[in-house]
């Protein structure tokens, strides 16, 4: 699908101009598209995150549809909450998200999104990533990449990042996709796919953050689409367990295809006190991922 398409099938915008995101947000460019394809029926649950203060003081919040910001660790309960209400009311024509950064979504939100996704309860789940606590100081969380700087990690993170896709995998539930602001048209599409998907949905979204990443905001799209490039970012589907590789990572499932990874990391000042030896150890997890993404695609044939 083309933008022209996209334009002509979903005209209007349902976050708003007037938000107070950062230029350059990868969050806000994430929203606007998640929303276009899921159009004017959804209610959405924001837990706490950049999200929550950046829509506006009511009633001129940036949100066009029913939103609502609620605790870390209550969104996907709540979001199932809502579910249930509009169920006893005979409505089944609502989607209901429940809107999530890492923060969230890789930490304190997991047990209530696991219980949600254990009982396949009818929401869709998107976690947009930036890789730590942006809208508390920038201190990092499950979802910091390994010797990335953070206020809680000065001189680098010492763990990989989770493998939170995997984790909702674990549960069962019929889909699961990564996408990335670099690439709207394949969010958008696969948005509108789980739109439409029964059960408990996840998606996870990469969102670059200009100032906690420390790059300048005009380098958004190409930090996304280097992330894609090097491999440290890998965009995929699994539907019904089944697990496919989206047409932006196919073309870098041949190694000597990507990007070196210095040249993702060296835009971002986030990495700049990483040794070689740190670079080194990065470059063997992307690549121990995808012999294992190798082996998993090899059972599907």
């Amino acid at each position: 699908m083309s933008f022209k398409k996209i334009a002509k099938e979903a005209p209007k915008e349902y976050f708003l101009p007037g938000n107070s995101a950062c230029a350059g947000c990868g969050l806000e460019l994430s929203l606007r598209w998640a929303l276009k394809a899921l159009g004017q029926k959804t209610i959405m649950v924001a837990p706490a995150s950049c999200t929550n203060v950046i829509v506006g003081l009511y009633p001129k919040g940036a949100p066009a549809i029913p939103f609502t910001n609620m605790a870390f660790a209550a969104g996907c309960s709540s979001a199932s909450g809502i579910r249930t209400g509009l169920q006893a009311r005979g409505i089944n024509d609502v989607t209901v998200v429940c809107w999530s950064g890492d923060g969230g979504a890789f930490d304190i939100g997991l047990q209530s999104a696991s219980g949600a996704a254990e009982r396949n309860d009818d929401i869709l789940y998107i976690c947009y990533d930036n890789e730590a606590y942006m809208n508390t100081g920038t201190q990092r969380s499950g979802g910091t990449p390994y010797g990335a700087w953070t206020t809680t990690t000065p001189e680098g993170k010492r763990q990989h990042k989770k493998d939170l896709a995997g984790i909702f995998a674990s549960h069962n539930i019929p889909y699961v996709a990564t996408a990335s602001v670099g690439y709207p048209i394949d969010l958008y599409n696969k948005v509108k796919k789980a739109k439409n998907i029964k059960g408990f949905k996840f998606i996870h979204i990469f969102a670059p953050c200009p100032p906690g990443w420390r790059f300048e905001t005009e380098n958004m799209i190409k930090v996304a689409k280097n992330a894609v490039a090097s491999g440290i970012w890998v965009l995929f589907e699994i539907e019904h367990g089944k697990k496919t590789l989206s047409a932006p990572s196919e073309k870098y499932r041949d190694k000597s295809k990507r990007i070196p990874l210095k040249e993702y990391l060296q835009l971002q000042g986030r990495f700049s006190k990483m040794t070689d030896k740190e670079i080194n150890e990065l470059q063997r997890w992307i690549d121990n991922y995808w012999e294992h993404l190798e082996k998993e695609l090899a059972c599907f044939g």
